[in-house]
């Protein structure tokens, strides 16, 4: 099952486009959304154990507010790496120290008008300060959403099936034995950055109610 949904998207550059800082191109700032809808879209990205005490956040025209504090180290958020794109995202108590800031920035730039070259700059610079900081040790990303929708290498907005991500600093698909082919069952995406990740599919979620 996990080949045959992978096979649909054929191109790498689709995936990648999720965890970068921002999109190449010059993009005006996402779409705002309703606020319930994009709470329940948020908390999609969880399983049923970390749901119901995450902390969830919420994008407004100055950037991102946080609508419910965590009882559990987790955080919740719909990340846009292109404006069109929706990533549901709930990262662990690690991902919140290391991830969630830096995400949490960018729309924060965004809001203000800056450029991508200016934003990647600003993202660059804080890695090789310490502001933005790679995760130090393993943790997880739960992207459990069936409502991920990614950029591909034509820029067309497609979906992504559900799947897990593990930090994974700076690792290469080549450290993993992977071509890096979405085809594969585990590839990694960010490679060789501090936010790189471990990408493994998994089957559809059965959505906000989280049935098992």
């Amino acid at each position: 099952m996990k080949n045959s949904l992978l096979a649909r998207f054929g191109f790498v550059a689709s995936i990648l486009a999720i965890h970068t800082a921002v999109n190449a191109a010059e993009d005006p700032r996402p779409p705002l959304m309703d606020r319930s809808k994009e709470i329940a879209l948020a908390l999609s990205a969880c399983p049923a154990t970390v749901v119901g005490k995450a902390a969830v956040y919420v994008l407004q025209e100055s950037g991102y507010v946080k609508v419910r504090e965590s009882q559990n180290g987790f955080s919740a958020i719909v990340q846009h790496s292109s404006p069109e794109a929706q990533e549901p995202r709930c990262m662990d108590a690690e991902g919140t120290r290391t991830h969630l800031p830096r995400i949490l920035k960018i729309a924060e730039l965004r809001a203000q008008g800056k450029s991508t070259v200016e934003i990647n700059s600003f993202v660059a610079d804080a890695f090789a300060r310490g502001i933005f900081q790679p995760p130090s040790r393993p943790g997880i990303d739960y992207m459990l959403s069936s409502e991920n929708r990614v950029p591909n290498e034509k820029g067309a907005i497609v979906a992504f099936p559900p799947h897990l991500m593990f930090y994974a600093p700076y690792l290469t698909n080549a450290d993993l034995g992977s071509d890096g082919d979405l085809k594969g069952q585990i590839f990694v995406v960010g490679e060789g950055t501090p936010h790189a990740l471990i990408i493994v599919p998994v089957g559809q979620h059965s959505g906000p109610s989280h049935a098992k």
